[in-house]
């Protein structure tokens, strides 16, 4: 428990040992000479104040909470790169983004794991759907650039629709944020980045991990990870069995990259660096490379009972995702030439001399989404789905030995 009175003696000690008035001490922070005398009465600074006052006083934050100094001989986890009382007090910070209106979600923040009521007498036979994520390496690109709540969109929609695709529920997810240093706001930026945008998929936060690794990972480097469950029942399973003869295939427009192909494109960045700048359609290459993957869970909950299968198109393109829903004996076959490709993929296909293959096995090239379903239902699904994003049909399900085969050829715009 912290003991106030000597937290305040021992910021008073330093400051005069320090030879500074409470003034200057002021002054030096940019606060007001009100705020240090409160803090030699009695009343703490926050988590930030408290770095920048353990810098001026040559303290650790640790000493400050202590209310004395620890021996120079003495080696800690401070030391060693870890200060656990600025990181207890940031993650007590981060809480606020954990609370939910999920009446599932039994606990908040503080216990050793969460825990989530899983009754629901509504499904029959429920299944769980497990699914873990990271965002690749767009996330290098997003702390160099400084998109990094954007980059928390990118994984969760990400993840969401990996298990939307099978028909499930989202319902709660848990991050881990790996660094080599903890830096407050970035941190904070992270963890309301994966809140919010688990609310705009329809699920919870419901706790994760903050590792710090500084002898594993760089300082100013930062990891992200998540995972998710999410829920439906077993004969509600979309895994493309029911796929057949003459079902059409539909694709739904992706808004660009999305999460996939960002170590060839930044290959490409290292060799022609005024790529970043470049204006397509009226964006920089930056802004267009850097848009939040595609979030499908609102318009796909509204359709899986009437589609016969769905592949997230993500790495490995069109033909290594939907093939792994095509059932043997049947092949998707593709007319390439009615895929409407994003300008951004004509950018990069130009400046890296790419040709159709590479680009159709490394990315989404324009469709992020793959819907297979009845002749008799299409309408009905473009028609739903097209409230959101634009749907529209490019192939057909037909016999034969490949699961996938493109016809024609791509159009770039």
């Amino acid at each position: 428990m912290l003991d106030n009175k000597k937290i305040a003696d021992f910021i008073a000690g330093k400051r005069k040992e320090a030879g500074m008035t409470q003034a200057e001490v002021a002054e030096s922070l940019q606060v007001s000479f009100q705020a240090v005398s409160k803090w030699e009465n009695g009343t703490l600074p926050n988590v930030e104040m408290l770095v920048e006052l353990a810098k001026l006083l040559h303290v650790t934050v640790d000493e400050i909470l202590a209310g004395q100094e620890k021996s120079a001989e003495n080696f800690s986890y401070r030391k060693a790169g870890v200060d656990i009382s600025y990181t207890d007090a940031m993650k007590k910070e981060m809480a606020v983004y954990l609370k939910t209106d999920d009446a599932r979600v039994l606990n908040g923040f503080g216990p050793f794991a969460s825990l989530y009521d899983i009754q629901f007498p509504e499904i029959s036979e429920p299944v769980l759907v497990l699914k873990a994520e990271e965002p690749g390496s767009k996330q290098k690109l997003a702390m160099e650039f400084g998109y990094c709540e954007s980059i928390c969109h990118d994984m969760i929609n990400h993840l969401v629709n990996d298990i939307a695709v099978m028909g499930a529920k989202p319902l709660a997810v848990l991050d881990t944020i790996v660094c080599g240093n903890a830096e407050k706001e970035t941190i904070k930026s992270f963890v309301r980045g994966i809140s919010k945008a688990c609310r705009e998929n329809e699920c919870a936060l419901v706790g994760g991990e903050t590792s710090i690794q500084p002898h594993v990972v760089e300082k100013g480097v930062y990891i992200l990870t998540s995972s998710i469950a999410g829920i439906l029942s077993r004969n509600a399973v979309i895994d493309g069995s029911a796929i057949q003869e003459g079902d059409a295939v539909l694709a739904v427009a992706s808004n660009g990259l999305h999460t996939n192909g960002y170590s060839l494109v930044r290959m490409l960045m290292d060799k022609m660096p005024q790529m970043k700048l470049d204006k397509v359609a009226g964006e920089t290459f930056i802004e267009q490379i850097m848009k939040p993957h595609t979030p499908y869970y609102k318009v796909i909950k509204n359709i899986s009972g009437q589609v016969h299968g769905m592949a997230h198109i993500t790495g490995g393109g069109i033909e290594g995702n939907l093939s792994r829903i095509i059932p043997d004996g049947l092949c998707a076959k593709i007319e390439l030439s009615q895929i409407r490709t994003l300008p951004v993929f004509s950018y990069i296909r130009q400046m890296g001399n790419i040709e159709d293959e590479e680009m159709l096995s490394t990315f989404n090239c324009g469709v992020g989404l793959i819907i297979v379903a009845s002749q008799e239902k299409k309408a009905a699904v473009m028609e739903s789905v097209g409230a959101r994003y634009d749907c529209y049909e490019i192939g057909k399900i037909d016999s034969g030995p490949k699961k996938v085969a493109f016809e024609g050829m791509m159009r770039y715009m």
